[in-house]
């Protein structure tokens, strides 16, 4: 059988990958200490799923408006004015199957062939290959940790060619945690203004931010921005729903209407009762939110510090999302190498940076419980004393 070209140059997700050993190797019976997954430990917040379980017994479990549940959409529309200061209303809102179908359905609605799409590197492993999926061209700009991990508006200006259509841009990031300042967003949106590209803001890990970082959304810095700005979100991470499937996209009402049109010819609605769980989520008490990140905040206090310990690596503090980016250049062992060989001997998850476009790191998250913290880093200083 011959496959289509589309699918054949595409990775697969090594996250998803490391993940599914770990747990593999566990239910073999061995002591695990995953720090790969990126998501929450906790557990869905009672008040969402008492919506979702209310919406079962009202029958809502029938097709919906292929966009998402009119109230859901105003919901996320309300949330955005609120929230980011961005003045959308519920026609510019599409609910998706999760923030990843948020951004594929963005590149297959916007993108043509030959199109470029700028990534700044590391970046989520998703992006290039949604954008090759679109027939697109990745153009992944590198940083590294002289520029925190940040892409500047001279490198970005670079960069732009006849045929860059779009910049993605992730802040908070996964996989380094970095946020962008105003300023440096102001900056940012002055090249893409300048330039007439548009830009695409994920900001799925909006929530979880710490020491009193603010949280800009780019589209929310001027007019002329807004209009070049799309929004990608979800309820996964901020309200520990990964397993729920509930993402938006928020942009001109031309493109939504486009993208609605796509997503009625895959996947249709997302599922309907869950979308009533979401509601809850942007109309009920916030609490339980902050309640994960002030956990999420003590975590990387701890982690960071058991790091700093451990010779041959270092690390720059996360000013959001739940990661640690590990530069390992000391040991001087690939990513991929670096990770395997850390789950065979040590029994240590984690992720290689070589996806993330930069494979002298390695991703940790801390979205796990302090003993499996303190485990870990038992575990990982005692591998990277063996190989340095």
């Amino acid at each position: 059988m011959e496959l289509a070209q589309r699918i054949t140059g595409i990775k697969p997700s090594v996250t998803l990958a490391i993940a599914a050993m770990a747990k593999a190797m566990q239910q073999d019976g061995k002591d695990i200490c995953s720090f790969s997954a990126g998501e929450p430990d906790f557990d869905t917040p009672e008040h969402i799923k008492d919506a979702a379980k209310q919406a079962l017994d009202r029958g809502k479990t029938k097709y919906g408006a292929a966009a998402g549940e009119p109230q859901l959409r105003e919901a996320i529309a309300h949330k955005l004015q609120r929230d980011n200061n961005l003045n959308y209303g519920a026609a510019n809102i599409l609910v998706t199957n999760g923030g990843k179908h948020s951004l594929y359905n963005l590149m297959v609605t916007l993108i043509d062939p030959g199109d470029e799409v700028i990534i700044p590197a590391p970046f989520w492993l998703s992006y290039p290959e949604m954008v090759k999926l679109a027939g697109g061209i990745p153009i992944i700009v590198d940083t590294d940790s002289s520029t925190d991990y940040k892409i500047s508006p001279e490198a970005l200006n670079a960069a732009i060619t006849p045929k860059t259509k779009l910049f993605i841009l992730n802040s908070p990031s996964n996989p380094s945690g970095v946020v962008y300042t105003r300023a440096e967003l102001q900056a940012l949106a002055k090249v893409i203004v300048d330039r007439d590209i548009l830009v695409v803001s994920d900001e799925i890990y909006e929530k979880i931010i710490y020491d009193g970082v603010e949280q800009v959304s780019i589209g929310a810095l001027g007019e002329d921005i807004f209009q070049r700005t799309i929004i990608s979100n979800g309820f996964a991470k901020a309200y520990s729903m990964t397993g729920w499937r509930v993402g938006y996209l928020a942009a001109p009402v031309a493109l939504i209407q486009a993208a609605s049109a796509l997503q009625g010819h895959s996947t249709s609605n997302v599922c309907t009762f869950a979308q009533y769980g979401a509601i809850a989520a942007l109309e009920g008490s916030q609490d339980c939110m902050e309640t994960m990140r002030r956990a999420f905040a003590q975590r990387r206090q701890v982690i960071l510090e058991r790091l700093q310990a451990i010779p041959g690596l270092t690390c720059a503090k996360p000013d959001g999302a739940f990661y640690l980016f590990i530069n390992i250049g000391n040991t001087n062992i690939k990513s991929l190498d670096f990770c395997q060989q850390l789950l065979e001997q040590q029994q240590v998850a984690t992720i290689p940076g070589q996806p993330f476009g930069a494979d002298d790191h390695i991703r940790i998250s801390y979205a796990t419980d302090l003993i499996t913290i303190e485990k870990g880093m038992d575990r990982l200083a005692k591998f990277v004393r063996s190989q340095i």
